[in-house]
């Protein structure tokens, strides 16, 4: 009965019931295109191909060469064949002229190898559009160059405020079957002259038998101009492509010398990127891993006994910034293709609140970081005389869930009256041994390997 309603109603208006189904068909035609357009949307937004698509979007300051991203931890093996460039782009007005008349235009500037690649139909058949020099010098770069761009020294800012704490250092530690090493390079800030004070210090660790080796020195204004490369004293580091040249010259105590060669080589992608820290009155601190685990060879002669260190592991990493009343919680282990690196830095509360700076943990496998965590804890356990005994660090993303157990061997310590963390703390150098267990990645982690660590005791000077 309604059907044989609706079909009179219809059939009485004809031209009214004619509209609307071509309203209605109309309106039906316009959701089917929509969805279609929709999705091909959808599509062409998740395709790696397009800008916005892809696991991972990297967008870089114009400041910064994108080779300095491309050349290091995205061209470990299994990144590299996943891993495209967009290029740059610069918008600008261009006038056209002809007699008295002028026509402005939009005009638009990248890099054609990158536009190519990314398959722009504006650029693809025109053979006559090259990179120029500016244009490679900011996609390419030898690892080498690389090394070395994040390895430099630093120029020291104008901070007031901090100015006499600023200090820059490169560390080295390495074991072998019997012993360990930790190396450091240190140059303080300016005096008054320009020159500034520098020193080497060594401590070698033979089964648990740790001697101390060091060497002052004041450097002139240039001497930091070719770092990583340095030379302080008797002492000097060198760089020839991806290996680190180490020669020592040091005297200790009770008349001993430690004298030889180390070197340590590095590996593109197996490096942790420069990381900075600032705060208020230009405050800042930074830090950088060129070599998170390397092959070491070499050997020191100490007091006429020979020491090897051939086919050993070796770390080097980088600090700068202003260390008054800086404190920090560091350690560092690996064992096979796998390396472990936690951290936190507390700065001043006049710089920031360290309590708003967050701890991490990091995890490096055969083909660069397998992942890393800032939802971190740093526990310490102290013994009757208030020293370290036990660490405990915890440290979970989705990335990365670990704990790593450092059971304290050894201790030096260092009393802060002077120098750039202030006074009233002492700085405690540790070495012991790690139980890492959890994931990292798709891997599950279970081993047990010596490492060393780093603390303070006291309150720094704030």
């Amino acid at each position: 009965m309604i059907g044989r309603l609706a079909f009179r109603s219809l059939a009485a208006h004809p031209v009214r019931t004619a509209i609307l189904a071509a309203g209605f068909g109309v309106g039906v035609a316009v959701m089917a295109i929509l969805l279609g357009v929709a999705e091909v949307v959808l599509s062409q937004a998740e395709a790696p191909a397009l800008v916005g698509g892809g696991d991972v979007i990297i967008r870089l300051d114009s400041s910064v060469p994108a080779r300095l991203v491309l050349s290091g931890t995205l061209q470990s093996d299994q990144l590299r064949n996943r891993v495209r460039a967009a290029s740059p782009r610069h918008t600008t007005s261009l006038y056209l002229v002809r007699d008295s008349n002028a026509l402005r235009v939009d005009a638009q500037g990248g890099i054609p190898t990158l536009e190519r690649g990314m398959g722009d139909p504006e650029i693809t058949s025109s053979a006559n559009w090259q990179d120029t020099p500016e244009d490679l010098s900011w996609t390419r770069t030898r690892p080498d160059e690389l090394l070395r761009q994040i390895d430099r020294f630093h120029p020291v800012p104008d901070a007031p405020a901090w100015q006499d704490s600023w200090a820059e250092w490169l560390y080295f530690n390495g074991r072998a079957s019997n012993a360990r090493f930790y190396l450091t390079f240190l140059v303080g800030p300016k005096l008054a002259d320009g020159s500034r004070p520098a020193g080497v210090r060594l401590q070698l660790d033979r089964n648990g038998r740790v001697d101390t080796f060091a060497a002052p020195a004041t450097l002139d204004a240039a001497a930091t101009e070719r770092a990583p490369e340095l030379t302080i004293g008797g002492n000097r580091i060198t760089l020839d492509g991806l290996r680190y040249s180490i020669d020592l010259d040091l005297k200790g105590e009770r008349g001993l010398t430690a004298r030889g060669r180390l070197t340590i080589e590095a590996a593109p992608g197996r490096w942790v990127p420069p990381i900075e820290i600032g705060g208020a009155g230009g405050w800042r601190t930074g830090y950088v891993v060129p070599v998170m685990s390397g092959r070491l060879d070499g050997a020191l002669d100490v007091g006429g006994e020979r020491i090897s260190f051939d086919e050993g592991t070796g770390y080097h990493d980088h600090n700068w910034g202003f260390w008054k009343g800086v404190s920090w919680q560091w350690g560092q282990v690996q064992e096979g293709d796998l390396s472990f690196i936690y951290g936190r830095v507390f700065p001043p509360k006049e710089a920031a609140d360290p309590d708003r700076v967050p701890g991490f943990v990091g995890g490096l496998g055969p083909d660069g970081p397998i992942g890393f965590a800032t939802d971190v804890t740093i526990t310490e356990e102290n013994d009757a005389r208030g020293q370290p005994r036990r660490i405990t660090i915890a440290g979970r993303s989705p990335a990365i869930d670990v704990r790593l157990n450092f059971e304290v061997g050894s201790v030096v310590s260092t009393r802060m009256d002077q120098g750039p963390i202030g006074t009233g703390v002492t700085f405690l150098q540790m070495r012991g041994q790690y139980g890492v267990t959890g994931r990292a990645g798709d891997r599950a982690v279970n081993f047990t390997a010596p490492g060393s660590a780093e603390t303070f005791r006291g309150a720094p000077t704030r």
